[in-house]
């Protein structure tokens, strides 16, 4: 509603002026009422005087919504209904109008706009969940315009906190959309409240688009083995990671539970204790990465270990000489997400690994590296919330000559930072229906209240928390864009990005011709009036309701005919007299 709709008013300003002309068509005797106006049945004055006082508020409201609401069954009353909206075709839905009561007037009135641009940001994507403090970070901006009109040479501006981080100009077609990558870089681990502002007039309510970035804590990472831990070296010395080792019969089971990645590197036996606790760890989000054994005594332990993943396809393979025979592993696509990056620097092939499976599977869920035969060497299975990822051959006793190769370490970081997950988003939209966040499970006795801040605005969302996850429901009445800040008995939990419904953005929007084909001839209780069609709409109505008031041009008439007579009779031409005949005598 803030484009023009003619000359220099805006389609708002239009819908105020034909709102407020439609007291000079009713009798002084009738009354108002205006959506969300607390006063209710206002004298005429009073009505002009409260439509004179709207303007454009800091958020959107549903044009669905408001139509429900004033059609509802505490409006039916009420004798006639006017509609005054620009019906944009994300927000109206026709099927609205099979709902409405035949004994209800309704008159929807569509103040058309001019064909204009809209540019605003569809989306903020990042590569990785796994962000890191003092690196280039990519980040992904998606344009789109829902406007009518090419928007050309756009200006945007990305800002870290306060401080603008990038800044370029992008054509984006009407109706189209761009997608533009920018490098930033986040200092310290604190979150950062980060925008995107978009340059575009004339509608300018979503020209700001609202996300969070924060580095992410320490990846953690706990190896099982029974001897030659071969990871230890990759994380123990790097500041990514927080790595542990600990032998097969000695682990503490709750360092499995707070582990992103779980390494089990040929662990002979898997006992039933540890079995269940590795269960449990990837049903909640963790990452098991599976060696197997070289031992055959421990199979059956690992059969019943997969069952209780839900890996049924995983087979041994039998190998009557018990003597390795090495295959060649194929090279890795370059297409596979797993990869993304890891070749970019390279100018030649790398040299690829050997390896004698032991193991072998039907389907996976993720295929990251295979034998030159076609047979699966490195494979995830998704299990719970979590990842099982199998290698089909033992690192050590010949079978694999994997740890040796350029390939091992981009392979095992690639594993470590597909382990960490953050389940909030960067950014939300106000139109979203329930969001999921972790947050910490211990309880402290006092009843645990979430709830949502911003300035001096505080909302206390219907909520479920279960198993140190939180579901909260967006309250309606939370319609502005910005930060808000999360809080559980006052204590900050975290900070949350809200946005428009980017619907709001597309301006396609229902002619009064349109409209006019959708309500049909068998809803006539519903009329539109076109306000853009040379008359007012009080006119319109005016004339199709009141009609027109002849009595004025009869009276008008008649003293016309009194005016002409009397001119006649005062100024008409004189009689002649009649001459009179002679007559003779006789004398």
């Amino acid at each position: 509603m803030q484009v023009q709709a003619r000359e220099e008013q805006t389609a708002f300003d239009r819908a105020v002026e034909e709102a407020r002309d439609l007291t000079t068509v009713y009798p002084a005797s009738a009354y108002f009422d205006l959506l969300d106006n607390p006063h209710h049945r206002m004298t005429g004055t009073v009505y002009r005087s409260a439509v004179e006082q709207l303007g454009i508020s800091g958020h959107t409201t549903s044009l669905l919504k408001s139509i429900t609401r004033l059609l509802d069954k505490d409006r039916k009353d009420q004798a006639q209904a006017y509609i005054f909206s620009d019906f944009q075709k994300n927000d109206f839905s026709p099927q609205l109008l099979t709902t409405l009561d035949t004994a209800q007037q309704v008159f929807l009135v569509p103040v058309a706009s001019k064909a204009v641009k809209n540019v605003y940001v569809d989306s903020v994507m990042l590569d990785d969940a796994f962000v890191r403090a003092d690196v280039d970070l990519p980040i992904r901006i998606r344009l789109r315009n829902g406007g009518s009109v090419d928007a050309a040479g756009c200006q945007v501006k990305v800002f870290i906190g306060e401080q603008q981080a990038a800044a370029f100009r992008t054509t984006v077609a009407a109706g189209g959309a761009t997608t533009t990558v920018v490098r930033a870089r986040l200092r310290g681990s604190e979150l950062q409240k980060c925008r995107v502002e978009v340059d575009d007039f004339p509608v300018t309510f979503d020209n700001t688009y609202y996300f969070t970035l924060q580095p992410a804590p320490k990846i953690r990472i706990a190896e099982l083995a029974a001897s030659g831990a071969v990871a230890q070296r990759l994380y123990a010395n790097e500041p990514l990671f927080d790595y542990t080792l600990s032998k097969p019969y000695g682990i503490d089971y709750r360092t499995l539970g707070a582990a992103n990645l779980v390494l089990l590197q040929e662990v002979p036996r898997i006992e039933a204790s540890l079995r269940e606790n590795l269960r449990q760890a990837v049903q909640k989000g963790a990452t098991l990465v599976v060696v197997p054994p070289l031992d055959l005594a421990g199979r059956p332990s690992y059969d019943a270990f997969f069952r209780d993943l839900g890996l049924a396809s995983i087979q041994w393979e039998s190998n009557p000489t018990g003597k390795p025979v090495l295959q060649d592993v194929a090279a890795p696509s370059l297409q596979n997400p797993f990869f993304r990056d890891v070749f970019a620097q390279q100018s030649r092939p790398a040299v690829m690994p050997k390896a004698a499976p032991v193991l072998r599977w039907s389907r996976s869920g993720t295929d990251v590296l295979r034998m030159r035969n076609g047979e699966g060497y490195l494979a995830g299975f998704p299990s719970g919330e979590g990842t099982v990822y199998l290698f089909s051959a033992p690192f050590s006793g010949g079978y694999s000559d994997f740890t040796n190769q350029a390939l091992f370490v981009p392979v095992m970081y690639r594993l470590a930072m597909q382990s960490y997950h953050n389940n909030q988003q960067p950014a939300y939209r106000l139109n979203e229906r329930t969001i999921a966040l972790a947050v910490d499970g211990k309880k402290d006795g006092a009843e645990r209240v979430f709830k949502l801040t911003k300035d001096s605005l505080t909302f206390i969302p219907a909520q479920r928390e279960q198993a140190g996850e939180l579901s909260f429901d967006v309250p309606p009445s939370m319609q502005a864009p910005g930060f808000y800040q999360l809080s559980r008995n006052g204590q900050p939990v975290a900070t949350l990005a809200f946005n428009f419904d980017k619907r709001e953005s597309n301006l396609a929007h229902y002619s009064a011709q349109e409209l006019r084909t959708l309500i049909g001839p068998n809803r006539p209780n519903v009329r539109v009036y076109d306000a853009n069609a040379g008359e007012s709409v009080a006119a319109q109505y005016r004339a199709e309701r009141v009609g027109t008031p002849l009595w004025r041009y009869c009276l008008g008439l008649a003293l016309a005919c009194l005016l002409a007579e009397v001119l006649l009779l005062r100024f008409g031409s004189k009689r002649q007299p009649a001459l009179r005949q002679p007559v003779a005598a006789a004398a």
